[in-house]
């Protein structure tokens, strides 16, 4: 018997008016399933469905009553969407081969049926219903997330994340997200802004990092028409327009000395002045900063002004990197697959176990980014319905310790090397624990211990 998703029993249908075709294939596949009934019409086979759930329906196409085996595909797609139809027919052509996959059969076998063929099917339909099975769950997964402004995620490490949104946002304290440049801060900050009172106001985002010095002040305060070179009309700056609203301040660190000042008279009065202007406005905006940077170094090395940085960091947000989040790698996947299928106008896709296990493995030194980038790539240049290991691009099949250069902590390089000699070890065991356990000389309840906390599953 094949293993199944979940330890599910794998129950088969077979529907052929013939006792002997009945009882022949029943008895060649009793140890391809769990459980094996017959049905000798269309009819017949409903009632059993009603009755009993089964994950493989094989079925003749020429069936007595009113309805035949294609009308019993429709029927099974319609009703019953996650099992699968393989049709058998002795009067095969390849317009009923095409009718019956376009009614969404999973095969089709012409009569006199070869047992070893119908074997061969039935492993393949096996695989495709796990995969329907674990797609489904990751589904339930994604919903039972409860997502945040598109954040998604179950681990501890994130839903804390979470906790520290819902806690902070219906307030005005200022927040500082802390963490790694891909780890999704700005969706942080747009999380909190949607949480908020503020939330009928604009977000406004500036990055600070891509801004050159000469333009900074005018960006963040606004300036007055004439206030130079250029300045033919007044603009409001970022702080006049998240009035009433969020302002998210991207790459805070980057800012440079001068503006270090500027900021910091605003956030302790309240009040900027325009370029080129006299009067004072009012800030009202709720400030959220973030930074890729360790911005306590940078306050010990005098990079960045010491008040500054208290002004900034009312409340702190560490978000997680994704290689401490594998557990909801496959979350992610899943999302990015729906979203970009939807996007770029692609049938759905799914990812088979091997290349799934390759993704959850992966260091992902972009973290969420770069594997948003890597779901678009795959969806828009694999044809097939199913992502295989063999598609994922190189970044991604390169072993987890070499595919980070940003490896700096000892808790990382231990990280990296456990995670791959688990899955080597799982791979050379045909991913059974307790042989990997043995191999790896460690105890089942460790292995269990190091997967769930790794992702690895």
């Amino acid at each position: 018997m094949l293993n199944v998703a979940m330890d599910e029993p794998f129950h088969i249908l077979i529907v052929d008016d013939e006792p002997n075709i009945r009882a022949g294939l029943a008895k060649g596949l009793a140890k391809e399933a769990d459980a094996i009934e017959t049905a000798a019409s269309v009819n017949e086979a409903l009632d059993k469905m009603q009755a009993g759930n089964f994950q493989l329906v094989i079925a003749d196409v020429r069936l007595p009553g009113d309805r035949n085996g294609l009308d019993l595909v429709s029927l099974v797609r319609q009703h019953k969407p996650d099992t699968t139809v393989i049709v058998l027919t002795a009067h095969g052509t390849v317009q009923t081969a095409v009718d019956a996959m376009r009614r969404g059969a999973f095969d089709f076998i012409a009569k006199p049926v070869d047992l070893n063929l119908i074997r061969q099917q039935v492993g393949k339909a096996v695989a495709h219903h796990r995969l329907q099975t674990e797609n489904r769950q990751l589904k339930d997964r994604l919903a039972e997330a409860g997502e945040i402004s598109g954040i998604v995620g179950n681990c501890r490490s994130l839903q804390e994340v979470l906790a520290q949104i819902r806690q902070v946002a219906d307030t005005d304290a200022t927040v500082l997200i802390q963490g790694e440049s891909g780890t999704g801060k700005e969706l942080i900050a747009r999380a909190i802004h949607d949480l908020s009172d503020r939330n009928q106001g604009p977000f406004v985002a500036v990055n600070l990092g891509a801004l050159p010095e000469t333009l900074l002040e005018s960006e963040l305060f606004g300036h007055e028409k004439g206030a130079f070179t250029g300045a033919s009309r007044q603009k409001p700056g970022c702080f006049e327009q998240s009035i009433q609203g969020t302002l998210f301040l991207d790459e805070i660190t980057e800012i440079p000395a001068k503006s270090q000042v500027d900021l910091l008279r605003v956030l302790e009065t309240g009040q900027f002045t325009r370029v080129g202007g006299e009067e004072s406005q009012l800030s009202d905006a709720r400030i959220v900063s973030a930074t890729n940077r360790d911005i306590r170094r940078l306050v010990a090395d005098g990079g960045f002004r010491e008040d500054l940085y208290y002004r900034l960091n009312i409340v702190p947000i560490k978000v997680p990197p994704l290689r401490q989040r594998r557990e909801d790698i496959p979350l992610l996947v899943n999302h990015f697959l729906n979203h970009f299928c939807q996007r770029h106008r692609r049938p759905e896709k799914q990812v088979q176990e091997d290349a799934m296990q390759l993704l959850s493995a992966a260091n992902w030194p972009g973290n969420i980014r770069q594997l948003r980038n890597v779901m678009e790539r795959l969806v828009v240049t694999v044809a097939d319905d199913t992502i295989t290991a063999s598609a994922l691009p190189a970044e991604v099949v390169a072993s987890p310790a070499a595919a980070s250069t940003t490896i700096q902590t000892l808790a990382d390089v231990t990280e990296a090397a456990e995670t791959q000699a688990i899955q080597a070890a799982l791979a050379a065991n045909d991913f059974h624990r307790e042989q990997t356990a043995h191999a790896l000389g460690v105890s089942v309840r460790t292995l269990h211990y190091k997967m769930n906390r790794y992702g690895l599953h």
